[in-house]
């Protein structure tokens, strides 16, 4: 297990503070511990562009994830997933077509045209 000390700059994964606020908030409506808990980020095979997000809550990181922590919330990334998303800021966004987490990933060179999938 590292930390955001251990992971070197262009790995690290970014968290603003209102997608924070709003992760932190879910997790204590689930009623996890936000001391140990957090939000699982991870790269999975699929979408029309071959690679798509996820997220969700674990009760705590596995062995050899990389914890990253922003603005109270601990997000857990795991080794392969970091490959493709090191460097990227979690965001929370609200409005008319729709609230929710959005990653910006600088290692994205293409994506699907709902936005749900890329390709690095």
């Amino acid at each position: 297990m590292s930390t955001t000390e251990d992971t070197p700059q262009e790995a690290r994964i970014s968290v603003t503070e209102q997608a924070a606020t709003e992760a932190l908030s879910l997790l204590e409506g689930e009623g996890l511990d936000t001391d140990v808990s957090g939000l699982r980020l991870y790269v999975q095979q699929g979408g029309c562009a071959g690679l798509s997000y996820g997220m969700r809550f674990d009760d705590e990181p596995e062995e050899d994830d990389t914890i990253f922590e922003h603005h109270g919330l601990r997000v857990f990334v795991d080794p392969a997933s970091i490959n493709y998303i090191g460097g990227s800021v979690l965001d929370y966004e609200g409005g008319l077509q729709g609230a929710g987490f959005h990653v910006e990933n600088p290692n994205v060179i293409s994506e699907c045209g709902c936005g749900e999938s890329f390709r690095t």
